[in-house]
């Protein structure tokens, strides 16, 4: 050993919570770096359709929360989910479609409140609005994703297995029969 100190013969392992705790942090990052793109495809968009057409600012609002929800769902599903499970994909994306339709409500809503009800309809503030709308809604995106749509693989719990397998004591007993050595030799006289 160097100078510095001793070192840990045996490292204790990281806590259940811990683990939770880490693998959390891991998906709000992916989650972040996904909607962090998803935001600029979002804002990008908006800006573009809103100079370029006629359209009134709600509309050209959904038409860039749709782009972004379509990209947002390849960057969920191939990179921030891409390990949980793949199975009923039809399920998957209609539940995305659904939880995203509920969250485009909820951004644009601040975008009409703002724009209708408020009167504030400069570039500025429809994107200020826009932007306080997307944060809300990717709260509700980030719970209802990883809740309902990539759900992940439940897995085994080893102390309920070991708790169902000594109650029932046939299954117990052949297990510990199996660990014993056999005696198949005969005595010879």
């Amino acid at each position: 050993m160097g100078k510095g100190g001793k070192r840990r013969a045996h490292a204790r392992p990281p806590s259940a919570v811990r683990m939770r705790i880490d693998r959390l942090t891991k998906e709000v990052a992916k989650f972040g770096a996904v909607g962090g793109a998803g935001l600029l495809v979002n804002l990008i968009t908006f800006n573009l359709v809103r100079s370029a057409t006629d359209l009134q600012v709600v509309r050209a609002s959904v038409i860039a929360t749709v782009v972004a929800i379509v990209s947002n769902y390849i960057g969920f599903r191939y990179f921030t989910y891409r390990d949980r499970e793949k199975s009923g994909r039809g399920r998957e994306l209609t539940l995305f479609v659904l939880f995203s339709a509920i969250g485009l409500v909820i951004e644009n809503g601040f975008l009409f409140a703002a724009t209708y009800g408020l009167g504030l309809d400069s570039a500025l503030a429809s994107n200020v609005f826009k932007f306080v709308g997307i944060g809300i809604a990717t709260l509700f995106r980030f719970w209802s994703y990883r809740t309902w749509v990539f759900r992940s693989v439940p897995a085994s719990d080893p102390v309920a297995d070991a708790e169902s397998f000594l109650e029932r004591p046939r299954a117990a007993q052949a297990f510990l029969q199996e660990d014993r050595p056999t005696r198949q030799f005969q005595r010879v006289r």
